[in-house]
């Protein structure tokens, strides 16, 4: 069974947090014998600004970590549709893509035969309507979407028919625990500052607490203006730059705690979506404290899985606690991979996507035996 999807990167991380779970799912989805073709526009954004600051070097080491994935590349002034399409079973289009190109590949649907999905992991149905609305969804099957709070909104819009919740997960492989090495600090934070979307939570939950505790921490993100970084130098924050995404379960092994500092959209408008860092946290077992967020969907367990900070003083209380108390920290981080392994891995997702597929006509291919997840003790 052949798949197409349309993504804006799967060579590249820059800024560009959908690449994370899109590398898990297709990892998995070619483990099982699903050929899959992904592609991405030339000169994209997020691989341009990452070829421009760290060099052409990285897609080798993107090679190292992912010897399965090869991106392919389409021109967006002249795509070979016949090229691409023929012969796909399936076809997926993510939402950071132009309405155009989305238009396009349903028009196409009758004259190649594929199944048609549209992939929604943004806050752009809640906090750019206009945007959203402006996609023409007429020849799709159905879309795929990040949380239950998306998928009602495409509903009451009445943008698709048939929405399904397809919360992203952590390639469980990859993003494993290793807590006995020796760490290197206290506290690390990875993430974007990016457009003011939380700069007034990252002071409170983040700068102001490790200052207050004079604790040994380091931040790792791209998108910081000069007042930022001068906050983390201020509060003794060491200041690490742009981190590929599959570094970061190398990192966690050195620190002991990290955090989850949501952006506001997913606070106020996007109840139960955590996006993929609380995942991939959880699943490399490093104990992890959040700004508040709500957990409607009970992807996790509060207070076994992970601790909520009810303000900036309470967040550092709760750090404090984590460093202190071994049995605390060792008790999250079993927990936390224990959950992640039994419900949300890609291996998980995909399942999903199978029965999905079936109820949309397409004919899946006999799935390889699933591996069997062992509890770390």
């Amino acid at each position: 069974m052949k798949i197409v999807m349309f993504y804006h990167s799967l060579y590249s991380d820059w800024n560009h947090g959908n690449a994370h779970f899109l590398r898990g799912i297709v990892k998995e989805l070619i483990k099982r014998g699903y050929k899959v073709d992904v592609y991405e526009p030339e000169n994209g954004w997020s691989l341009s600004n990452l070829i421009k600051d760290h060099g052409e070097e990285k897609l080798e080491e993107f090679s190292h970590y992912y010897p399965t994935l090869t991106p392919r590349f389409y021109n967006p002034n002249n795509i070979d549709y016949k090229g691409i399409l023929d012969g796909a079973d399936l076809v997926i289009v993510h939402e950071w893509n132009s309405p155009e190109l989305v238009e396009r590949i349903g028009e196409h649907k009758t004259t190649y035969g594929y199944k048609l999905l549209f992939h929604d992991t943004h806050h752009r149905a809640v906090s750019d309507v206009k945007n959203m609305s402006s996609f023409n969804f007429s020849n799709y099957d159905g879309a795929l979407v990040f949380g239950e709070v998306i998928k009602q909104i495409y509903k009451k819009n009445k943008w698709l028919d048939h929405v399904w919740t397809w919360h992203e997960a952590a390639d469980a492989d990859l993003f494993a625990p290793d807590r006995d090495q020796e760490k290197e600090g206290d506290l690390v934070w990875i993430g974007n500052w990016g457009d003011n979307e939380r700069t007034e939570e990252l002071l409170e939950y983040l700068i102001e607490p490790v200052k207050e505790l004079g604790i040994k921490a380091k931040v790792y993100g791209v998108r910081y203006p000069e007042k930022a970084i001068k906050a983390l130098k201020e509060a003794g924050i060491k200041y690490g730059g742009w981190l590929p995404n599959y570094k970061v379960p190398e990192v966690y092994t050195k620190y002991k705690v990290t955090l989850h500092v949501p952006r506001i959209q997913y606070v106020e408008m996007l109840p139960g979506i955590p996006t993929i860092r609380p995942f991939e946290a959880l699943s490399c077992g490093i104990p992890l404290i959040c700004s508040p967020w709500r957990d409607s969907e009970q992807l996790f367990s509060l207070g076994e899985d992970y601790l909520i900070a009810k303000n900036g003083n309470d967040m550092g209380y709760k750090i404090a606690q984590v460093l202190k108390s071994a049995q605390l920290a060792q008790s999250l981080s079993k927990n936390g991979r224990k959950t992640i392994l039994e419900k949300h891995t890609c291996a998980h997702r995909i399942d999903q996507l199978e029965t999905i597929l079936d109820e949309i006509g397409v004919l899946s291919p006999i799935p390889q035996k699933q591996k069997t997840w062992k509890i770390e003790d």
